[in-house]
């Protein structure tokens, strides 16, 4: 189970730290490429930029250095709420073709906040 968990941590906080650096780094890119963002401001898209980079910071420093590893949880749990919230907003938008990858999303969130909290859910 502990691979499992790393194999799903590595993948996840990777693809957040990808995202989390284009939002914060090069907002007007993602104004162009992606429609979500074509009327949000740049402190909305900063702010989700920097929730996704500590977010994947936090799926994968603190079960790596081995300091404080519920971090670890509690960054899948932020980051579930995110996709929560990115599936409402597509929903609401009617982007029906990003909700899918909002939902693999968080079922991987939600997978390493359980795991990592050592929660058995059968």
């Amino acid at each position: 189970m502990n691979i499992a968990l790393w194999v799903a941590q590595i993948l996840l906080g990777l693809m957040f730290l990808m995202a989390g650096v284009m939002k914060t780094f090069n907002p007007s890119k993602v104004r162009e490429t992606m429609s979500w963002a074509k009327n949000g401001s740049a402190g909305y898209i900063l702010f989700i930029g920097l929730s996704e980079l500590l977010g994947g910071l936090g799926l994968l420093l603190p079960g790596a250095l081995d300091i404080a590893p519920i971090l670890t949880s509690i960054a899948a749990i932020g980051l579930a709420v995110i996709m929560v919230l990115a599936i409402a907003f597509h929903v609401k938008h009617k982007e029906n073709q990003a909700i899918g990858m909002n939902v693999v999303l968080l079922l991987l969130a939600v997978f390493i906040a359980v795991g990592r909290l050592g929660i058995e859910p059968f």
